[in-house]
């Protein structure tokens, strides 16, 4: 049975890695982390159960990796160190210096379980796996900001071209500056093969233009909302098409992916995804999915 591959973003989520928050997230100084006012250590470990729980109740087997206390308390967003692809693991290079260390967990849990390395971004190359979005299983879209330079996507184009993959980089705003957190992901989440939630304003312009070349339905997410959430209202996790887990609190947001067929699940997560800037996307590394 395949254990590992993942060129899509919303296939069932089969198999996917995760960290089990405990002391580094508890304990963390928001100051040194750029958490915002509603962060609460351990209400967040708790929030963070409630999220686990919706993600096993998809079905999909967790790997999990444990805070033992070192002090890293951003590595529960495990969407970012690493990307998965069908020939195996990208290790990539964290654009926050904070995070550097996140990439080596990743490293030893997938050879743990058997997974290759495909290969690694390296000085002075940084990506981040929320800047990658799989429009395909022939094309990845990588944003290019503070967390993800062009030496970085150089490097997955290398690692990636001889698969038969194309990598399109494009230009992300600077948004709130360089100590806040403004990936692809974002300002868009894909909610199926042709259906994706989108905030359009901070879109790079060429990239919509191709969205909607490639026929895929947008959805706009209220501005109001993902202004109040800084983004997290739309940062959506696709467990199979249209079947998706997000932040509580965001009503109209809720409405607009109910209204075109999807069933929507929701988590309190105040003191989690608001306050730590990630969202249920982020707290999650898929390491396969597949077709029904």
């Amino acid at each position: 049975m395949t254990a590992y591959g993942s060129q899509e973003m919303s296939a069932n989520l089969a198999r996917v890695l995760m960290r089990r928050p405990g002391a580094s997230l508890a304990s963390a100084d928001p100051a040194k982390w750029h958490y915002g006012p509603t962060f609460d250590g351990d209400k967040a470990v708790r929030q963070y159960g409630e999220f686990a729980s919706l993600v096993e109740k998809s079905g999909a087997e967790i790997l999990w990796l444990e805070d033992k206390g070192d002090g890293l308390a951003d590595a529960m967003f495990t969407h970012d160190p690493s990307l998965m692809s069908d020939h195996g693991a990208i290790l990539l290079r964290m654009g926050k210096p904070l995070r550097e260390k996140e990439t080596a967990l990743h490293e030893a849990a997938y050879r743990k379980a058997g997974i290759p390395i495909l290969g690694r971004i390296e000085a002075p190359g940084t990506v981040e796996g929320g800047d990658c979005i799989w429009l395909d299983a022939a094309t990845l879209v990588v944003g290019r900001g503070v967390r993800t330079n062009e030496e970085g996507i150089v490097q997955l184009t290398r690692m990636l071209e001889p698969h038969g993959v194309t990598v399109l980089g494009y230009d992300l705003p600077l948004w709130q500056g360089e100590e806040a957190c403004l990936h692809l992901m974002s300002v868009m989440s894909p909610l199926s093969a042709d259906l994706a939630l989108v905030f359009a304003p901070l879109l790079p312009a060429s990239f919509y233009q191709l969205l909607n070349e490639w026929g895929i339905t947008l959805i706009e997410a209220p501005a109001d909302e993902f202004h109040a959430s800084n983004g997290l209202s739309l940062n959506v996790l696709p467990v199979r098409p249209k079947e998706v887990i997000m932040v509580a609190g965001f009503p109209k947001t809720k409405a607009a992916m109910e209204a075109a067929g999807c069933k929507v699940e929701i988590f309190e997560a105040d003191a989690l995804c608001i306050a730590c800037e990630g969202g249920p996307t982020c707290l999650t590394r898929p390491v396969l999915r597949r077709a029904a």
